[in-house]
């Protein structure tokens, strides 16, 4: 377990685990629907919104923010703490470059929670909607990454995660994802795809370089974040799910590519260095 308690930072969490009320297509997608949106879907925002039956008009949420923590549990907190550690990192970066960081928000759900991108779904898996800037998490997706793609999880592995994704968001103020959008064809939506996510795995290792000297991680733990990083390759996942690896239908880049983008970010602490396209 990592030190957390040496940051002090936090970030916006809106908590709706306690409400799961919406039902996905009469049921679970199940293990087998849940890797078959990973492969496609994991970590890029996408929308299942056509296995939706029905949404209610509202979905409660609770009013928790950055500043009241009273009566949160120690996940709030955690993701919260690395929420908030991002975004210490990302706004100096941007002052750095005479830009102003916005930080997003972190809804947390489970089962099925209404987005600004459509229906955010635990079958999806950790993702950043553009259209509202914020990061949707059901964790309970961790305990499905650790027995169906045998990663060995952990919390710094989590904040990998969560750090990939806030990757997307500062992608997203710096116009690197319309530029994507823009730019995307059927001969080469894929591979700037792949670049897209790469360049938001280094992003994450920019941040765990940025609070290494805090003392917040204990010695090897980092490699919690690079075993999470190969356990969600696409190659992987392929092997796993097809029993064959295509790489011309790769979106997120390999197990080896994925971890040594991390690691670039991390050993390197460099923007610069995070270059893929």
């Amino acid at each position: 377990m990592a030190f957390w308690d040496k940051i002090s930072s936090r970030g916006k969490v809106e908590d709706r685990r306690g409400f799961s009320g919406l039902a996905i297509g009469g049921g679970s997608l199940g293990l087998g629907g849940l890797a078959v949106v990973l492969l496609l879907n994991y970590l890029s925002g996408g929308n299942i919104g056509d296995v939706i039956s029905q949404l209610p008009a509202q979905v409660p949420a609770s009013q928790l923010t950055s500043e009241n923590f009273e009566g949160a549990d120690n996940y709030e907190v955690f993701t919260s703490t690395v929420l908030g550690s991002t975004n210490d990192y990302w706004t100096k970066i941007f002052a750095e470059n005479n830009l102003t960081y916005t930080p997003p928000k972190l809804v947390l759900f489970r089962g099925a929670t209404q987005g600004g991108c459509g229906i955010s779904s635990s079958e999806v898996g950790p993702h950043y909607c553009p259209l509202d800037q914020t990061i949707y998490l059901d964790e309970t997706f961790f305990d499905e990454l650790q027995a169906r793609f045998q990663a060995k999880g952990g919390d710094v592995a989590e904040s990998y995660v969560l750090a990939h994704e806030v990757g997307h968001h500062a992608q997203n103020l710096l116009g690197i994802i319309d530029d994507v959008n823009q730019n995307s064809t059927r001969g080469n939506a894929n591979e700037l795809s792949v670049k897209q996510e790469l360049q938001a795995d280094c992003f994450a290792g920019l941040w765990a370089n940025s609070i290494k000297d805090l003392g917040v991680f204990e010695p090897g733990e980092i490699n919690e974040a690079m075993d999470a990083a190969s356990a969600i390759g696409d190659d992987k996942i392929q092997k796993t799910i097809e029993g064959r690896i295509t790489p011309e239908n790769w979106t997120h880049g390999s197990s080896e590519q994925r971890v040594t983008w991390f690691d670039r970010g991390f050993n390197s602490g460099s923007l610069s260095q995070c270059n893929t396209f």
